[in-house]
């Protein structure tokens, strides 16, 4: 199991800052979340990228609906070049209630999810290179031969974990498209659920059946206590020992003040759960 840490505000230096703490501290990736209006995600994930060698940088979530997918595009390839291939793309259909109504932006979910779909292929499809042509429903894209970047380090192409309801078809199909499930629980009535290692193991063994001998990662968000070590290690360990690979410590509900900054900044210099003893 790999170990993350999700940002949950602060600028672009304050990103950078934490980034390197985290990196000497033994986490193995830093995320952040990307707002309709705020502190621009791509900008701060490439000041920490300035500041580190080794820790992934990631964002939770990107929703691509809102975005044009050849800017995002731009911005994933042209950070992954010049972090030496650590980047990793978290997508969803967001969160509308973040400002997605007051912009203008389509709060429809159909109609979310037809752009989330178009996006990925688009912003794939342009990871790969020209010749690129596209006919879709909401984009329409000939070749471009104007001075086109240089595709991704990492290949066959950057990592893209998407969010997906377990155990919906419709939403499973298309997280299996990609690179890792950042789940949903929902029962019979789309309500959600908490998400159990027993409710793990089922998506490890569905990925293993559906994709089998293919790199995925099942992802887990959480949260441990900083001062209590063995206690940390026993929540997270049976979701280890269900399949996920990566456990991201989520502390979306610190207050986003001088005071909430310093309890993030703590529980990053303590370090990720000592789940296993080769950590």
């Amino acid at each position: 199991m790999k170990y993350g840490f999700v940002i949950p505000s602060g600028d672009a230096r304050t990103v950078a800052d934490l980034a390197k703490t985290a990196e000497s501290a033994g986490w193995d990736a830093i995320f952040v979340w990307e707002p309709v209006w705020g502190i621009d995600a791509w900008i701060s994930l490439t000041a920490a990228a300035m500041q580190t060698e080794r820790i992934r940088l990631g964002t939770m979530i990107t929703p691509i609906s809102r975005m044009r997918p050849w800017k995002l595009a731009s911005e994933t390839a042209t950070l992954d070049n010049l972090s030496g291939g650590r980047v990793i793309l978290g997508v969803g259909l967001g969160a509308v209630d973040t400002g997605f109504k007051a912009f203008g932006e389509v709060t429809d979910r159909k109609a979310r999810a037809e752009l989330l779909d178009e996006g990925l292929d688009i912003l794939t499809g342009l990871w790969r290179g020209q010749p690129f042509r596209y006919s879709g429903k909401h984009y329409q894209i000939e070749e471009c031969d104007f001075f086109p970047p240089p595709p991704p380090l990492q290949q066959p192409r950057i990592p893209i974990w998407m969010v997906g309801a377990w155990n919906w078809p419709k939403s499973m199909e298309r997280v299996l498209r990609y690179d890792g499930l950042l789940p949903n629980v929902l029962d019979a009535n789309k309500v959600h659920q908490p998400l159990t290692p027993e409710a793990v193991a089922d998506m490890s063994a569905f990925m293993q059946e559906k994709k089998p001998n293919e790199p995925f990662d099942i992802v887990v968000e959480g949260e441990t206590p900083e001062d209590k070590p063995e206690v940390a290690a026993e929540l997270v360990r049976p979701y280890a020992q269900a399949g996920a690979t990566w456990w991201l410590e989520a502390r979306w509900q610190v207050p986003r003040s001088a005071e909430g900054a310093q309890l993030v900044a703590e529980r990053v210099r303590q370090g990720p759960p000592s789940v296993f003893s080769n950590r």
